[in-house]
């Protein structure tokens, strides 16, 4: 004779059948998509590590390169960097690596290319602006002024507001526009903080204008 805990055994069971027999198929499937998900995504942090791995290896020979003094060398690595792997961080320090080196063997428009495609392409912002920073000064020095300027305009990384501003007075500076010049510069000594020593350099552009900031003109009268 069947004891009350059997028969709630059996009615729990012929639930569960009912119920696998109702949503089996769907929780089949459910369950197929879930680990297919999961192995998916191991996938694509094996191949993420992959890539990464292959991209450094080649910024290490690029960067060898580039301390060798081999323009030729660093940009025929850079090119083959930025076409395999051009959404990594090796690409774009790799860029900036390539167009030093190509810029002190006096390839000024492969180094203009090369920051150019960092300052278009790269995925960090800061990246970007530092490209866009050392991009305006090669143009400034073929006396490209407003290309220069347009550079600075799109150099928007945060924390870089002070070199973007020094590097917009350098520019107006050697374009004659003088008093934009003073503006840009006060801007840029406004905005460096006092313990980084360049500050100190900013200062002498601005004395040179005849726009000494007040602490260095009261400091110059007391001397006086």
């Amino acid at each position: 004779m069947a004891t009350q805990l059997d028969l709630q055994e059996q009615e729990q069971l012929d639930a569960l059948k009912a119920f696998w027999k109702r949503y089996g198929n769907l929780v089949t499937w459910v369950l197929i998509a879930a680990l297919a998900a999961y192995a998916g995504w191991n996938g694509w942090n094996y191949w993420q590590r992959g890539q990464a791995l292959k991209a450094s290896a080649m910024y290490d020979e690029l960067d060898r390169a580039a301390l060798a003094g081999d323009a030729d060398k660093s940009g025929r690595i850079f090119a083959d960097l930025k076409e395999r792997y051009p959404g990594t961080a090796y690409a774009e320090q790799g860029g900036l690596a390539a167009a030093k080196v190509q810029f002190e063997k006096g390839q000024v428009e492969a180094a203009q290319a090369t920051l150019t495609w960092v300052a278009e392409k790269a995925v960090e912002d800061e990246y970007r602006t530092i490209a866009r920073l050392r991009l305006a000064a090669l143009l400034a020095s073929a006396k490209q002024y407003e290309p220069a300027l347009a550079q600075l305009d799109g150099a928007k990384a945060a924390g870089f507001e002070a070199l973007v501003a020094d590097r917009r007075g350098d520019v107006l500076a050697a374009a004659g526009r003088s008093d934009e010049a003073r503006t840009a510069y006060e801007a840029a000594y406004k905005a460096m903080d006092d313990k980084i020593d360049y500050k100190r350099l900013i200062e002498a552009k601005l004395t040179a204008l005849g726009a000494a900031p007040a602490p260095a003109a009261a400091a110059s009268g007391a001397a006086s």
